[in-house]
């Protein structure tokens, strides 16, 4: 890739040209696959969105009603909402109503969905207290429709956070913890534990334990690779380990906060396996992919960024292609984010372990 900055270089130009020279690093996952990448094709032909493999049946949850949302008893009194982009839950109790997240794509659809459940159980409806997984806005910028009676419970930093954000939607939490904390409201529990940063530095894990289930988000995705980039993690190691977290509580559901259904414990093995062979794929494309090109290409022009670029870019892709192969048919989305994931894993070797690669100690 030659980095150009006349004018004159069109984006669809520009955009070929970074696709050229990433189609140039061999073996890619179109190659292992024996297939375009969908990437790929899109560039052929601007403005084009890319096609991608098929959802496989188990990765599907349950239909969305005329309003756009299911909800659905995970056990007892315990249940979750989701439009199949997000996920919240609820307990109903005869003091209220405990909600954990208000995801705002579910917005007010969260209260029709407590009104559903609790007039068929002689419940109250009313909210008094909602949970905040973490403080990102995707998963609680519905709490304003909730009203300023609502309690709201969080990590203590979730309420630093979302002081400095200052957002309407978001109000902070009024009572925080720092490790352990045991909401008891008419006669439901639930048992609320922050085991340090993983996805955010904030990110709890909820555990109802008459209920096994676990509510944790932004670590495992039931049935699904994660979001791009490993969850967009700011801790990408801690990420990793919270795997572990999460399977050593009892839990037989899950709530993961995202997608259309609820998640069992073959899920997060499942996905352990995962992240374990991107770790390994990564490590040994790091060992496989010769740097010299990209030096010779871009250094003498004193381009450093297109040589961070194309050899980051070549070892993402010859990374992401044995797992995409491997999990095609499997996990949802394998061929959309495992590339993003590789890249993730990459710069968390990198930076975080200090496998520094062609970027070392210079001898």
């Amino acid at each position: 890739m030659t980095v150009e900055s006349s004018d004159a270089v069109t984006p669809e130009r520009r955009l070929f040209l970074q696709r050229m020279a990433l189609a140039a690093a061999l073996p890619t996952t179109a190659a292992v696959l024996g297939t375009a990448l969908p990437g790929l094709a899109a560039a052929a032909e601007p403005g084009g969105l890319p096609d991608y493999a098929a959802i496989p049946a188990t990765s599907v949850g349950p239909k969305t009603n005329a309003d756009g949302y299911f909800v659905g008893r995970i056990k007892g009194n315990l249940y979750w909402v989701t439009d199949s982009f997000y996920q919240a839950m609820f307990l109903t109790t005869r003091d209220g109503v405990v909600l954990v997240d208000a995801p705002p794509t579910i917005g007010h659809n969260l209260l029709r969905a407590i009104e559903e459940v609790t007039r068929a159980n002689g419940l109250p409806a009313k909210v008094t207290h909602l949970v905040y997984s973490h403080s990102h806005a995707d998963h609680i910028g519905a709490s304003s429709i909730f009203g300023k009676d609502v309690v709201r419970i969080g990590h203590t930093e979730t309420r630093r956070l979302l002081r400095i954000a200052a957002d309407p939607n978001r109000p902070a939490p009024s009572e925080t913890f720092d490790d352990r904390y045991v909401l008891r409201v008419g006669g439901e529990v639930l048992e609320l534990a922050h085991h340090g940063p993983n996805h955010s530095p904030d990110n709890i894990f909820v555990y109802a334990p008459r209920q096994a289930t676990l509510m944790v988000v932004d670590v495992l995705y039931p049935g699904w690779v994660p979001f791009k980039g490993l969850a967009v993690s700011q801790d990408i190691p801690a990420w990793i380990k919270a795997h572990d977290v999460a399977m050593d509580y009892p839990w037989r559901t899950l709530v993961g906060g995202h997608l259309g259904r609820l998640g069992v414990r073959a899920d997060g093995d499942l996905q352990k396996r995962y992240v374990a062979d991107l770790e390994t794929g990564t490590r040994a494309a790091m060992a496989s992919v010769d740097p010299t090109p990209f030096f010779e290409k871009y250094k003498p022009s004193g381009n450093s960024w297109a040589v961070f670029k194309t050899y980051l870019d070549a070892v993402a892709e010859r990374a992401a292609a044995p797992v995409v192969a491997k999990y095609a048919g499997v996990l949802a989305a394998v061929d959309v984010f495992t590339p993003d994931n590789a890249f993730a894993m990459l710069e968390s070797l990198r930076i975080d372990a200090g496998e520094l690669g062609p970027f070392s100690t210079r001898p």
